[in-house]
Formats: structure tokens, sequence, C-alpha cells
């Protein structure tokens, strides 16, 4: 590790109060975006004390999964916030991402992403284009516990919870107050996912409604999405569940100009990571033509969120003022509106020229210190909880008939079989000739009596029937009722 001191003297007088920040220089062009992004940090007089962690490809080879060496957590904790160059994941061998790992150990819950376009300089569709993306950072599918529980069928586990939509929710609203945003607009699938993202959808808007100031809007993810990409000037804010926010965070990125000119920040309550939001690039790397923007822009971010506000404004002006000048890395250059192709090292040394001076077209960064992360009042309330049922999934390589006939000859006192599914779609005690199924099969068992409570004993003795005549039982899921209402899918005799 390496303790590196950015601003130690300024103006003749020694800095007493430097913010300590963990760095990660990554891997393929990451020690190059990083190399130009701490110079022009430096050049700022940005009070910052640098310790350097190493983690990605190197470390995920010396058999560490998550790709970071445990004993440089606690330096990752300690710091105000931690800059992370894009890193390589290797393929195979049950490697994790570094990026899951760090934003659920330090409960990293916000994404916050702007998406906009710098027009004329940068080329883009979409002129005027400011969009912010506000994405769930910790639950949904993105937590990537998948399971394989038979030969034939392959699943994953999205899991939301009311604390987690209500924190992400709020955050997006006092973002939107913070720096006089008029919108806020929430995409979700909850035609469809009626209970998780039903939940996200229902709490975005109870929330908004503390909010009378702020115009809202719902949208479903895949019309949403095709707005977006075709009319991105009508959102303001977006916040929605964390799979549909990675996903359309770059297509964002790529249509104001480019995924390399975007960053972004890791918001929780008590830490920050900041990252570009593009990859390692290994081909480009060692050759000083990586644009180093996205990361400098996350660097930005990351001065925002530790109070230096007025440091942000001037390093952010000074980028926008070097786009205007048209000096430019390769990957923006045009000959139309660019005036100089420079390199890496070159951008960097531009941009630290002209701190001080701010854009003469493009609007001006003025940033404004954040608000306190919000944290979630209490949801939780008594509710009544009744067990009504369950579904036991069995491993079963041949057909329905025969699966069905074996269940309704085992008799049990207080559970009896309803129906089965395969794949989501009622196969037994109807089906079409036309419906695939694979070999996991989903059997309903409700209670018999509506007047009669179940308990786990009662499900646990069924699953020992199940067993003792050879069922091979490989996944179990309890069927309730919370307050008055079913809360599982699938029609059934209670409703």
């Amino acid at each position: 590790m390496e303790i590196l001191v950015l601003t130690k003297k300024i103006n003749g007088h020694y800095m007493r109060d430097l913010i300590p920040i963990a760095i990660a220089k990554g891997d393929g062009i990451g020690p190059e975006i990083m190399e130009a992004t701490l110079f022009i940090l430096k050049e700022s007089g940005s009070p910052l004390e640098i310790q350097e962690v190493e983690i990605g490809e190197k470390v995920y080879l010396r058999g560490e999964l998550t790709g970071i060496d445990p004993s440089l957590w606690d330096v990752v904790r300690h710091s105000k916030a931690f800059l992370k160059a894009p890193i390589t994941t290797p393929t195979g061998g049950g490697f994790k991402s570094v990026n899951v790992a760090i934003r659920t150990a330090l409960g990293l819950y916000a994404n916050v992403r702007p998406c906009i376009a710098y027009a004329p300089y940068v080329q883009t569709k979409h002129p005027g284009m400011n969009v912010v993306i506000i994405r769930e950072n910790e639950e949904d599918l993105y937590m990537g516990i998948e399971y394989q529980p038979t030969r034939d069928t392959f699943e994953a586990l999205k899991m939301m919870t009311y604390n987690g939509c209500e924190r992400i929710i709020r955050y997006a609203f006092e973002y939107a107050r913070t720096y006089h945003r008029k919108k806020v607009t929430c995409f979700t699938k909850d035609n469809i996912l009626k209970f998780t993202d039903g939940l996200f959808h229902k709490v975005f808007d109870v929330i908004g409604m503390e909010y009378p100031e702020i115009e809202k809007e719902h949208w479903i993810i895949d019309i949403g999405s095709a707005k977006l990409a075709d009319t991105p000037t009508v959102f303001d804010i977006i916040v929605t569940p964390n799979l549909y926010g990675d996903i359309i965070s770059d297509i964002a990125a790529q249509i104001a100009g480019s995924v390399g000119l975007a960053g972004s920040a890791n918001i929780g309550t008590a830490g920050a990571m900041f990252e570009a939001i593009h990859g390692s690039a290994p081909r480009r790397a060692g050759q000083n033509l990586a644009n180093p923007s996205g990361l400098l822009l996350a660097a930005v971010q990351m001065l925002v969120h530790i109070g230096l506000v007025e440091k942000a404004t001037l390093i952010q002006n000074a980028w926008l003022r070097t786009l205007e000048e048209g000096i430019h890395t390769y990957d923006i250059f045009n000959e139309k509106t660019s005036k100089e192709k420079v390199g890496t090292r070159e951008f960097a040394r531009a941009v630290a020229n002209r701190l001080g001076k701010k854009p003469e077209i493009l609007l001006p960064a003025h940033y404004a210190k954040n608000k306190a992360s919000p944290v979630p009042k209490n949801s939780w309330s008594k509710s009544t909880k009744e067990l009504i049922g369950v579904d036991i999934f069995i491993e079963w390589n041949s057909v329905e008939k025969e699966l069905s006939s074996v269940l309704t000859a085992l008799s049990h006192t207080s559970l009896q079989l309803q129906s089965i599914g395969n794949r989501g779609v009622e196969v037994w005690p109807t089906k079409l000739p036309e419906t695939l199924c694979s070999d996991c099969w989903r059997c309903r068992y409700m209670r018999k009596e509506k007047s009669h409570s179940l308990h786990q004993d009662d499900v646990l003795s069924l699953l020992q029937l199940l067993t003792q005549h050879k069922m091979d039982i490989v996944q179990v899921h309890y069927l309730f009722i919370i307050d008055h209402q079913k809360k599982y899918s699938g029609a059934t005799n209670e409703d």
C-alpha cells in the first residue's frame, strides 16, 4: 500500500486537515486514467491524502474470489471515499464482481450516474440532454443469488425490501431538491412483477407525496427505455431498481455522447465509492490513448460528496473549457469540432492549465453541498401473518400425469395437492399440449380447510411423506397471507 499526499502545502502554508481517500489504479487503462485524474486533483489544490489499495485481476489470480485483499477492507472503510479505476475480472473460476462485493459489503445503496450531452463538442443526436439515473444498488436480481436445482433448470432470486426501496427513492427526491430538479420518474416492470417491482412503484407513490413541488411519473421499463433512447430530454431524474438501472444508465450515457465520459457515484450512509462506468479496455492499455474524463468526473462527484464543492466546480469548469477549445482524445475527436487530438497525459495537462476558467458556451458547473444521505423511516408495523400452503419443487424426469398420479395417491391430514406448475405455467389439472416442460415441477399444496391454521409441523410432515416415497425435493416455498392479502403469485382456491 502506498500513501500519497496530493496537497500538503498551499500558498506557503501546510494543510492541517487532509481528507483521507482510498484509490485503486485498477487494470488495463486504469493506471493511466488514475494518474491523469490524480494529477488534476493535485493541481487544483484539493486537500487529499491518498492511500492506494490493490484490487482487480492480480488479486483475483492470487486466489481472492472477490478481487480485493481482506486486509484492505479497513483502509477503504476508514477513508472518506474510495476512487476506483476500472478492473478486469478473469473469466471462469467462480470470481465475483469487485463492484458488487464492495457495494453490498459497505452498504453503498445509491448509484448516481449523470448523463449529460456536451454538444456540439461531443457528437450526439440529443443536444440538451441532462438526465441523472439514480439506481438502487444492493437488491434485485443484481445480488447474483442463483441456483441450479435440477439438471435442466437454472434460477436467480429477485429480492427487494420496503426499506431498500424507501431509501433509494427518498434519496432521488432529496437529490432533486438539492439541485432544483423539476421531475422524478420511476421505471419498473410492475405489470408483470407485481410484488417486487410493485413494491418499488408503491413506495415511489407514497414517498412522492412528501415532495409536492416535484413532478412525479411512472413508466414501465420497456417503453420507458424506448422513450429514453428516443427522446431523453423529457426526463430529468430517473429512479429505478438495480438491474434496470445498470442497463439504462449505459444507454443514457452512450446516447448523450459516450460511455467514456460518464462518472458514477456509489453512496451509502457511512461511505462512498466513485468510478468511471466504462471497463478496463485492456487492448488500449499502455498507449497513452484512453480518455480519463469518466474517472475525472467521478472524482468531481467524490469532491462534492466530501464537501469540497468549490474544487469540484473548479475542475469541472476547466474540463468543460477544455472540451470547448477542441482539445480531445481520440474517442471523441471529430474534424468538425476538434482542434487537437491528444493523449491521456496531454489531456490531463490541458485541463489543469485551464483551472480557474469557465466554459463560454456550455453551461458552467456549480455544485452545492449534498444533504446527508436520508435514513429510511421505520416502516415496520404489526402485521397478521397466516401460513396457508406450500410450494414444493420436485425434480421429475417424466410427464406431469405420472407425477400427479403419484402425488394424488398420497394422503395428508392437513394439506392437499391443488395444482402442478412448470416454468410458471399450470400443467395440472389442465395443460395445453403445446406447453414446454422442464424437469422442475412446482407442486402447490393448500390447506384442506380454510378454518384450519397450518403450522410448520404440517409442512414438515408432508415433506417427510414425499421423501418416503422417493420424491426428489429441490426447493420449498411457504405461502402466506399477510394483513389479509395473499403474498405469493398464481391463483389458488384461497382467493
